[in-house]
């Protein structure tokens, strides 16, 4: 069985300058054709010129995948030598969140949804649910995994497309088959479960299943107003607000179920407004999200000399910070408050923590996060099924070990940026640049930086005014010691 590990130039020592690119030697790709409905008048919604075509069926899919790689991003695919990387010491860390594609269609059709209307297309190959056979193989190699590494914990995450799509009597199915797999081979192996949605779809039924197994709900929404959420329609161009509005005011009569929100940042809607509508939905936690986006496909309103997204941002935190009263918890500025006192976190978006997720895909196909979907076709694909490998061989595909090297994966700038322990280069994705890889700052790096010091600052003068000193980066490096694996 080959492994997907990639020979290459040995991981440059921390500190040391990037390697020059490469000329791509196979040549650009060639566009592949999208005439679906399910996309047209979107195409500018993906990266420009990343519509590579996907390995041939009769090619051995590994190596097949590393080829399409190494054409989008040299790094990490043609640089990093994986086997010099553990021989200097840089050990695997274990797969401790997986993420179910239980359905890979939705019944809405977002205009800026990374898994319909970016880069990558591969939902369009995929079965439009996950079989039965193929949940008791995914419980078997998640079983196997924690037994392996004696992991104390799993999170389980059911995704999609639209998990709720499946009938309220199988919506736990995937997740009492781990549980039971976990049970035999890894009794001392906690599992818990969410389910991430777009709340359209929430009803009583389908609520009362996913409590009586123990499976919280994450929703999805833009804001708590309709105008803040036009881009959010279903595939006859009607807004989905409604409906994900009637769904979130049930879900919040449960809290016990109650994962939270999860929110992309508009530069279009007032950030205050944003949050403080989000409130009247009484989320336990709110995740405000950065557009997936890349220094080939900039965000909107990117200039290298203003910081709109710091701005939005900020605003809420301000708000959020001085409100008196906790109403909620938002995970972003509470992430960056725990990297700065060098505290724990779980977060793969900021900080050092290496990545710790794997994704099946509705087919059995072992993926990284799919996020990555952003960058170009086949981006997330390892060529890996749960039939043919396992997880612990998944941790040295040179995708996923790249993202738990630490500082050593970082760009040279990065490395040797003050506010790198907390910033962490920022997320994976908003790294890409294409036919050079994911080994430059993020593009969001101007942003990063205002926003990390102001949090900073409102830390230091909290610790002031409470008599405790704290060390803060407003003109020299955090005292920060992330945690060498995630929790």
């Amino acid at each position: 069985m080959r492994r997907a590990v990639t020979s290459g130039t040995p991981l440059p020592a921390p500190g040391a300058p990037d390697p020059t690119p490469h000329a791509d030697p196979t040549g650009p790709p060639a566009p592949a054709a999208r005439g679906d409905a399910g996309t047209a008048g979107h195409a500018d919604a993906r990266p420009a010129g990343h519509a590579g075509a996907r390995p041939a069926p009769h090619a051995d899919a590994v190596v097949a995948q590393r080829l399409v790689h190494a054409r989008y991003a040299p790094w990490p695919y043609t640089r990093l030598d994986v086997a010099a990387a553990r021989a200097a010491g840089h050990r695997p860390h274990p797969i401790r969140q997986f993420v179910l594609k239980t359905r890979s269609r939705c019944n809405l059709a977002c205009t800026y949804c990374y898994v319909y209307e970016m880069a990558d297309q591969g939902w369009r190959d995929q079965p439009t649910a996950m079989t039965p056979a193929t949940t008791a193989r995914a419980a078997q190699r998640i079983a196997e995994h924690a037994a392996a590494h004696d992991l104390p914990r799993i999170d389980l995450v059911l995704h999609g497309g639209e998990p709720l799509l499946t009938a309220p009597a199988r919506l736990a199915a995937p997740v009492d088959a781990v549980r039971a797999a976990v049970a035999g081979a890894a009794p001392r192996t906690r599992v818990t479960a969410t389910v991430q949605t777009n709340g359209t779809l929430l009803t009583r039924g389908r609520l009362a299943a996913l409590a009586a197994a123990g499976i919280r709900v994450g929703v999805s929404l833009d804001g708590g107003l309709p105008v803040h959420n036009t881009r959010r329609v279903d595939h006859a161009g009607r807004p989905g607000f409604a409906s994900a509005a009637r769904g979130l005011r049930l879900l919040a009569r449960h809290p016990q179920s109650y994962a939270g929100v999860l929110c992309v940042v508009d530069l279009d809607h007032d950030p205050v407004e944003t949050y403080e509508s989000l409130l009247a939905f009484a989320p336990p936690s709110i995740g405000l999200l950065l557009p997936l986006a890349n220094w080939s496909a900039p965000p909107p309103g990117h200039h290298p000399d203003r910081t709109p997204y710091a701005d939005w941002l900020l605003a809420v935190f301000e708000r959020w910070w001085h409100d008196g009263v906790r109403r909620t918890r938002i995970r972003l500025f509470e992430e960056i408050i725990a990297l700065l006192l060098g505290l724990p976190t779980t977060t793969e978006t900021l900080g050092l923590t290496p990545a710790a997720t794997a994704v099946i895909e509705t087919d059995g196909s072992i993926e990284q996060a799919d996020s990555l979907k952003s960058a170009y076709e086949g981006a997330a694909a390892t060529g890996m099924t749960l039939d043919t490998h396992s997880f612990d061989q998944l941790l040295d595909h040179p995708g996923l070990a790249a993202r738990q090297l630490g500082r050593d994966a970082l760009a040279a700038r990065c490395r040797a940026c003050e506010l790198v322990e907390v910033c962490g280069g920022g997320h994976y994705p908003h790294r890409y640049r294409a036919g050079e890889g994911f080994r430059q700052p993020s593009v969001y790096c101007t942003d990063l930086q205002p926003l990390i010091r102001h949090i900073a600052a409102a830390v230091q003068r909290a610790a002031q005014t409470a008599g405790t000193a704290v060390q803060a980066p407003a003109t020299q490096a955090p005292a920060v010691h992330p945690p060498a694996v995630a929790s």
